[in-house]
């Protein structure tokens, strides 16, 4: 080959190498152009918590948009409380007179009988209360004689008033002090009758005044127990009701014979259904709070103890309340949220392309499907909000909707 045509042969591959480099570096370029924008993409919606779907894409997964209605849906107070019994349910078990514990009867946790033995208390004092008993008794024989015997001679006109009279005030003596000991012996535990027949006791029985479940037992066997103290308590569940406390700004609203649902705080939620039965007519702290009583209707076989916590939501009537379908909210980092629209816009191929985005609301009743919001910030009254596939959304804006 001659010298110019090497030297054009030369020149003509040296421009194609060139331009098929040319072509591979654009063609890279682009590609990671591409690739940047998609990254720039996401993390713009991630910043700004906007998701963005074309009206193809919502008509796909089933996403529906609507303005926030107003349903008549039960209107609630909240209030807290605790379970309780009665007063006339409950009894600690006392002394009338001291003595040493000699027998215990029950266990924590048995359940009782009215009238059933508790305890036996040794007092040695009690002796001397049956002598005087009996005293009295004998001292009454002789003391109705003298009465007789004073009444048929004031009739037969021999004796004179004044010992008719005497004798009369000692009989009505000798009867009163014999009713007081009967009285006090019968406080004790122990029958008159068995006394007069010479049987004395030196312990008295402890019984229990109600039907009911042993608690707390605080004396030991053979322990001097003063006069007053309580040794154990006696309580009965059967008639447990909730004192609920609520405050000043919900006090008109709440009625007696309102409906409440009870959850029980540490019990799993379990649902427990009363009534109002009693309000307090005076605040019990500083905190403006009045105690609210309600009777529980389904308190069997739920094992309820006085002291558990419970939520309580007291019906107060119906009203129309800003409310969605129950699976238009969504939550997340313990907080309710709904997605709102917050705008539209064409893309380059004419697409209509809908934006989303998240707003926090409080929740309140739900019924029928429907639950009652509150927005943390305010909405419009045209604000639109998805409806319906707002769980789409959320799992799109936490990342588990991109290969949908």
């Amino acid at each position: 080959m001659k010298r110019p045509q090497m030297k054009i042969f030369i020149t003509v591959l040296l421009l194609a190498c060139a331009t098929i480099a040319g072509c591979s570096g654009n063609a890279g370029k682009t590609e990671k152009t591409g690739e940047k924008e998609a990254t720039s993409t996401t993390e713009t919606e991630e910043k700004t918590g906007t998701l963005e779907l074309t009206e193809d894409q919502m008509q796909t997964v089933g996403i529906e948009t609507g303005l926030v209605g107003q349903r008549n849906l039960t209107s609630v107070v909240k209030a807290n409380g605790q379970l309780a019994v009665p007063p006339q349910n409950k009894a600690d078990i006392s002394l009338l007179s001291g003595g040493t514990i000699g027998k215990i009867s029950v266990l924590e946790g048995q359940q009782v009988r009215r009238g059933q033995l508790l305890a036996t208390i040794n007092n040695q004092d009690m002796i001397k209360i049956q002598q005087d008993y009996l005293t009295a008794k004998n001292s009454l024989i002789y003391v109705q004689q003298e009465f007789d015997r004073q009444s048929q001679l004031k009739e037969a006109g021999a004796g004179t008033g004044k010992s008719y009279q005497s004798a009369a005030a000692t009989l009505n003596t000798e009867q009163a002090r014999i009713t007081a000991y009967e009285s006090q012996l019968r406080q004790l535990g122990i029958a008159p009758g068995r006394i007069n027949n010479g049987n004395i006791v030196s312990s008295f029985p402890v019984v229990s005044p109600i039907n009911g479940t042993v608690g707390n037992i605080t004396a030991n066997l053979g322990a001097f127990v003063q006069p007053g103290t309580s040794i154990m308590e006696v309580v009965d569940n059967s008639s447990i009701h909730c004192d609920l406390t609520v405050f000043e700004k919900d006090l008109m609203r709440v009625k007696v014979g309102q409906k409440v649902n009870f959850q029980l705080t540490n019990q799993d939620n379990q649902n427990i259904i009363g009534v109002i039965n009693g309000i307090n007519k005076s605040f019990t702290n500083e905190s403006k709070g009045v105690i609210v009583h309600a009777v529980i209707h389904n308190a069997q076989n739920k094992n309820l103890i006085p002291g558990m916590y419970v939520t309580a939501l007291i019906s107060t009537g119906s009203e129309l309340t800003p409310a969605v379908p129950v699976d238009a909210v969504v939550r997340a980092e313990g907080k309710s949220f709904i997605f709102v629209v917050a705008g539209q816009e064409k893309d380059t191929e004419g697409k209509v392309q809908f934006k989303f985005k998240k707003a926090e609301v409080i929740t309140g009743v739900a019924e029928l499907g429907y639950v009652q919001i509150k927005p943390v910030d305010e909405l419009s009254p045209d604000t639109k909000v998805v409806l319906k596939g707002a769980f789409y959304l959320q799992s799109k804006a936490t990342g588990g909707g991109e290969e949908e």
